[in-house]
């Protein structure tokens, strides 16, 4: 059986394309990632990166509500897959009042949306492509091959992190790789935070956080910053911001929450304790394209080349990509899902021209 849309990835992107290709009657087929413990230490389970955050109060269309309320409107819409709602229950429980949706929650309606329109689901990676030849073929983790009229990559880019055992533990608990995206949360309002990292991102995201945290430390294993000059410049001379030259994380503390770091020193023994509420790694991103083995063409950054201006075509026509995989730029829930409606239209009119409709 030969599809007509292959999507792999189910992050907003994804599930977007997903929902716009089942609309269109193109019987879109989603791989959504394999639960797999590999996948768990990368962070690229099922879902996407949206599903590792906490309140998403950024996203178009979700204002706070009442905590109670939320849980009755997740109960209600997932009610076709009440094994996903038990799986949210803990959220619900675990905060009340009026909060935004929590990415699980947000990406799970993202499914949901999908599945009701006649998506099908596959939780499985895949693990290689063939897009030399048309129809194309991929093959799955599990030893399956799928035949697909046209496909699209909406795999994202996953955050580097600097592989601590403490800065894993903590993950969503006051350690984060989106200042844009969790910097504004009431847990880290006034309090000093951390980044780490050199670079351009580095520098945006410890000149953002100054809008809420009481104090910014930017941590930095050299002596000089990598970043461009006009980004060098609005960190040196904000006043909120303290850079630590010479200096790495050498442990992220607290139990249930970040209550600081631990530094060491790169050219001598010193060690240094920072009081802080969060650590935020901007230490750059990898894009989830190892399994096209150059196939499609790529940006020096290693992303999917986009061939065409405002357009989601890759080098190879047939394949588009959507969100993250894409964009080393904005890379927000709300672009990606920007993109991945953009790519099933494509590819819906890619093979309305080809005579596939």
């Amino acid at each position: 059986m030969t599809r007509k849309v292959v999507i792999i990835g189910s992050g907003p992107a994804g599930w977007t394309a997903a929902i716009y290709a089942a609309r269109a009657n193109l019987q879109p087929l989603v791989f959504e990632g394999a639960i797999t413990e590999d996948n768990q230490t990368k962070g690229t389970l099922p879902l996407g990166q949206l599903n590792l955050t906490t309140e998403v109060e950024n996203f178009p269309g979700w204002p706070h509500v009442d905590s109670g309320a939320m849980a009755q409107f997740l109960q209600s819409a997932l009610k076709p897959a009440p094994e996903r709602y038990e799986n949210l229950q803990h959220l619900s429980h675990a905060q009340g009042g009026a909060r935004a949706a929590f990415g699980p929650e947000l990406m799970e309606l993202m499914r949901q949306q999908a599945r009701n329109f006649g998506t099908e689901i596959v939780t499985d990676d895949i693990v290689s492509v063939d897009l030399q030849r048309h129809p194309f073929s991929v093959k799955s983790l599990s030893g399956e091959t799928y035949r697909a009229l046209s496909v699209i990559v909406a795999t994202g880019a996953r955050a580097n992190y600097l592989g601590l055992e403490s800065e894993n533990r903590l993950k969503n608990r006051g350690v984060s790789a989106c200042a844009v995206c969790d910097g504004a949360l009431p847990m880290f309002r006034n309090k000093p935070l951390v980044v780490v990292g050199g670079g351009d991102s580095a520098m945006e995201e410890a000149t953002y956080l100054t809008r809420f945290a009481s104090k910014v430390y930017l941590v930095h294993r050299r002596d000089a910053f990598r970043a461009s000059k006009i980004m060098q410049d609005r960190v040196l001379h904000n006043p909120k911001i303290e850079v630590k030259w010479n200096r790495v994380v050498e442990e992220v503390l607290g139990k249930d929450f970040v209550t600081g770091v631990r530094l060491s020193s790169t050219v001598d023994s010193a060690r240094e304790t920072l009081e802080a509420a969060g650590m935020f790694c901007a230490i750059g991103h990898t894009p989830n394209t190892d399994f096209l083995q150059g196939q499609l063409q790529l940006t020096p950054k290693g992303y999917i080349k986009w061939i065409n201006p405002f357009r989601t075509w890759t080098s190879v026509e047939g394949v588009f990509s959507a969100g993250d995989v894409s964009d080393d730029y904005y890379r927000q829930a709300v672009t990606a899902a920007g993109t991945g409606c953009m790519a099933a239209l494509d590819a819906e009119r890619w093979l309305a021209a080809k005579g596939y409709d």
